[in-house]
């Protein structure tokens, strides 16, 4: 809930620190605050997915949730952006993962039949925390500033992140191996395109989600509390999407699933939020793109436990860490710096097309992997 949820309202700490806090640094610099969040959550997953193997998980949770919260925290005595990427960006990213790794490898292992919809549940946590942590983020923000709504949200991660930390058991320890990568499935054909598949759905996941709220007052002229509101929509949609595309996934097919919504994400970008300027198209394309974006991140792993196995699964989904930070890296951060040269502040087209790219690419990367795999349409998979 507090993991990923405090990275999806990143937006409404972008919104501020562009508009208020820092007006004249570039939106691309700012950008890479929320980037270097996820990105570092991912690059050190790679590393928490082998430490989930040999050290109890509810330890591992419990120190990601001090260092989350403590970065947050010393965040708040920072006023520059360069110091902010360093401690709200690198930090957390760094304790959040601890978080985030832990609870995306330990619902597979207990549920079997139920597995996408247990998965499903899990991630909806995310969802949760953004929908109520946009309002309350904002709120903090407008009423007692930006370095105490960083503070208050410091202490909650440690709070509920640390006493929560004590159910995080895993169901079994898988056997140990004597290589830390596993080569040989850096060669498996399945595990290279799902690994594509990640990078370019990651990519185009978390652009609308910072630069949604921005559209609504820049370009739509709404109050800067319609920021708050995209954001929370989307996340609200978010719940509802994940349980109910882990549903569907174990009754279809995970892989299935994850194809479907991936396209109709790409859709709702393309379709919906690049050819009209109104705020009913706007508002379409962030209700479905939050309601379908959530399978990305929740069925992926719930696809890798369906083809590698669950015993597996922690240093496999470390690897796919490596795509989640690539993805991060090359979606935000670049996206601002086309909105600065080429929108000038204003016109949001080019990073709106360059999203969309990117979830079409994970949509043709998903067929492939689901031709590979069985060529038969009506399959289960």
């Amino acid at each position: 809930m507090l993991s990923i949820g405090t990275t999806t309202t990143y937006g409404v700490y972008l919104q501020h620190y562009k508009l208020v806090e820092f007006p004249n640094a570039s939106a691309s610099l700012l950008s890479w605050i929320g980037t270097f969040q996820f990105s570092a959550m991912c690059f050190a997953g790679i590393g928490v997915g082998v430490l989930c193997e040999h050290v109890d998980t509810r330890l591992l949770s419990l120190c990601g949730a001090i260092l989350s919260g403590l970065a947050l925290i010393i965040a708040s005595f920072c006023n520059a952006p360069w110091k902010l990427l360093l401690t709200q960006g690198l930090l957390y990213g760094a304790g959040g993962s601890l978080l985030y790794i832990t609870g995306l490898t330990l619902p597979p292992q207990w549920f079997g039949k139920y597995r996408a919809l247990a998965t499903g549940i899990a991630i909806a946590g995310s969802g949760i925390g953004g929908l109520w942590l946009s309002f309350a983020t904002n709120a903090m923000i407008t009423h007692i500033g930006r370095k105490w709504a960083l503070r208050a949200t410091g202490l909650i991660v440690i709070g509920v992140c640390g006493a929560t930390s004590l159910l995080m058991r895993m169901r079994f320890r898988p056997a140990k191996r004597k290589q830390i990568i596993e080569f040989a499935v850096l060669r498996d054909t399945r595990f290279a395109m799902l690994f594509f598949a990640a990078l370019f759905g990651s990519s185009g996941f978390y652009i609308p989600f910072f630069f949604m709220p921005s559209y609504s007052e820049v370009v739509l002229g709404r109050n800067s509390a319609w920021g708050t509101n995209v954001s929370s929509i989307m996340n609200g949609a978010g719940i509802f999407g994940r349980v109910a595309m882990g549903l569907i996934g174990d009754k279809v097919g995970s892989l299935n699933t994850l194809l479907v919504t991936t396209l109709i994400s790409c859709l709702s970008i393309l379709v919906l939020w690049l050819p009209f300027s109104g705020f009913g198209p706007f508002l379409a394309s962030a209700v479905i793109f939050g309601l379908c974006s959530g399978a990305i991140v929740s069925l992926i792993p719930v696809v890798t436990a369906n083809i590698f196995g669950v015993e597996r699964l922690p240093s496999i989904i470390g690897l796919l860490m490596l795509a989640y930070m690539t993805g991060g890296l090359i979606s935000s951060p670049p996206a601002g710096a086309m909105l600065d040269k080429y929108g000038h502040g204003t016109s949001f087209s080019s990073i709106i097309i360059y999203d969309g790219v990117f979830l079409a690419a994970s949509t043709i990367c998903d067929i492939f992997l689901r031709i590979y795999i069985s060529r038969k349409p009506w399959k289960k998979v």
